[in-house]
Formats: structure tokens, sequence, C-alpha cells
């Protein structure tokens, strides 16, 4: 007496949920990526104990030379406020300006570039590095 059984169960397995979920992950890392804009210009930035990342809309950095660079193109110190005028009013929604300040630079030249943002009605934050422990 043979017993064949009529449910035949295929041994292949099937890699389409798989790459799915790859394709999923590939998306969510390539998204996530983007938010984070490292500045390009070599700034010896301060530490401190919690630094956030923010989405930058305004990259405003002051070198140890004293050069004023907006969006890592350079302007001079007298023409940093329609420049960041002009930044603020391309933009949509909310202006956030990010200071990229030298620890080496006096700190008039740091509450000046910040005033003036805040004179345009935008956010105002300060690039930091993370405080080693």
């Amino acid at each position: 007496m043979a017993l064949t059984s009529k449910n035949k169960i295929d041994p292949a397995f099937s890699m389409s949920s798989m790459t799915d979920i790859i394709f999923l992950l590939l998306i969510f890392f390539m998204l996530t990526s983007s938010f984070i804009t490292p500045s390009g210009l070599n700034v010896n930035l301060p530490s401190s104990k919690k630094s956030e990342i923010v989405m930058q809309k305004v990259s405003v950095t002051i070198t140890e030379d004293l050069e004023f660079l907006v969006n890592n193109k350079e302007i001079s110190r007298n023409a940093l406020e329609s420049v960041l005028k002009q930044e603020l009013a391309n933009g949509e929604g909310e202006g956030v300006v990010v200071l990229h300040v030298d620890k080496s630079v006096p700190t008039e030249f740091f509450v000046e570039a910040a005033g003036i943002a805040t004179a345009l009605n935008a956010k105002v934050s300060i690039a930091t590095q993370p405080a080693e422990r």
C-alpha cells in the first residue's frame, strides 16, 4: 500500500519579501542621510555637553581669520545682512540660520551675526562639537 500526499510542498525559498525589506531600508537611509549637512570648511567649533543636529537652511561661517561665508560663499562683513535677507527670502517657511563660528573668534563678531539673523526673524542655532567624555 503506497501512501502519497496530495499536498506537495515547494522547497524553493521566495526572496520577494527580503528584497522589499532591503528596498525599504535603502530608502530610509537615503532620506535620513540627507538631513545632515556638514560644513566643508575647517572651523574649530567649540564643544558642548549636548549637541543636536538642526536642519539648516542658511549656514553662516566665521573663520579664525575673520572671513565671513554664507552657504560656503565668501562675503564681506558689511554685506552679511543683505545676503542673509536674500537667502532667507528664497527659502520656504521658517528661516533657520546655523552659525559655524571658530572658537578663537571674538564674541562681538558672533553676536553681530546672530543679531542680524534675529532681526530678520530667523531662528539662530550654534554649531558645536559634542564634548568628549
